[in-house]
């Protein structure tokens, strides 16, 4: 492993990041990729689209003038078949990865990783309730139409509640593979100590992790199976500009599913505002942050800066009892 590259918030394109990294050496890859839709690309700017206001009356984190193209799907594909590879090479045998999806673009998603030689091992669903409708009235456009007053009533009558094909979304699919392990799972995890889930990890009232998590509280029964710990008022940080901010919750879910050690490598190639990298911190696992935005990556930084773990006091779950080291060190570990 590069240890110029470990515990860092690195700027920069992951295209040119990743090769830089050994193979075989990272345990777990936690990300939230860029989609590209709908104008949500690394050009996108809340400022100017906050002060479109004509026919747009929604909050700053949706663009207006939204564009349904079947080519984006394809174009996301290709780019992500060649980030999965990279990610393929640089995971440890049996090692995952877990990525955060659109829901229109999971499939392309999970093609992509599949081509690059991962195994898709699940599905996982972030689920809530609090989220902004993206469908929109055809008002304005029935207005610009140029037909008459009472042909434009009539139509705007006639399709009262009738809007464009996009309904409130409500949960977040996570994508979750696996490199192909080396030999059995017992010898992949006495070798590289990676390739299992620990199932110690509860969720809602200590209940056996499962594939579905929500941060909010629903009801009682969803509750009891699914709920993890609220995303706090500081944890995002009110320096924290970055428009889709994961729970740290959630992540701090999935490393310790994930990680068997205290010295396993959490990498994020595209970290955004560094949930993955204080979730990491904060387990005291180690971690290599990549983003290209310059922002964002002052962001992690800050965020990171606030994250102060004594080893006395880190949050690790995932600890070799003295029976396991026993049966690693009869395997020549």
């Amino acid at each position: 492993m590069n240890k110029q590259l470990l515990d860092k918030i690195i700027l920069g394109a992951a295209e040119q990041i990743l090769p830089k990294i050994e193979a075989n050496s990272i345990d777990l890859v936690l990300t939230d990729p860029p989609y590209f839709l709908d104008k949500m690309d690394n050009n996108w700017n809340h400022k100017k689209v906050s002060t479109v206001t004509d026919y747009c009356h929604t909050v700053k984190s949706l663009p207006p003038g939204m564009k349904f193209d079947k080519q984006q799907g394809q174009r996301f594909y290709d780019w992500f078949l060649s980030i999965s590879r990279e990610l393929h090479r640089v995971l440890k045998p049996g090692g995952f990865l877990f990525s955060f999806s659109s829901p229109r673009l999971y499939h392309r998603m999970a093609s992509a990783v599949d081509d690059a030689g991962f195994l898709i091992r699940d599905c996982f669903v972030w689920l809530y309730t609090q989220n902004q409708p993206k469908a929109m009235s055809l008002n304005h456009f029935i207005e610009k139409s140029g037909r008459d007053k009472k042909t434009k009533n009539l139509l705007k009558e006639n399709l009262k509640g009738w809007k464009t094909p996009q309904i409130k979304s409500c949960f977040e699919p996570i994508l979750m593979a696996q490199k192909e392990c080396r030999g059995t799972f017992l010898e992949n995890m006495q070798k590289y100590e990676v390739g299992l889930l620990n199932t110690n990890v509860k969720i809602g009232q200590s209940m056996f992790p499962a594939n579905v998590v929500t941060t909010q509280s629903l009801n009682p029964l969803l509750d009891k199976y699914f709920l993890v710990s609220k995303p706090s008022k500081e944890e995002k940080g009110k320096f924290n500009i970055h428009k889709t901010v994961k729970p740290l919750a959630i992540c701090e879910y999935i490393i310790q599913l994930a990680t068997f050690c205290p010295s396993a490598v959490v990498l994020d190639p595209f970290v955004g505002s560094g949930t993955t990298a204080v979730a990491a911190r904060r387990l005291g696992r180690r971690f290599i942050g990549i983003d290209a935005n310059a922002e964002y990556v002052e962001i992690a930084q800050k965020r990171l800066n606030d994250v102060e773990v004594e080893p006395s006091q880190r949050k690790v779950t995932i600890i070799k009892s003295e029976s396991q080291r026993q049966l690693f060190d009869l395997h020549g570990r």
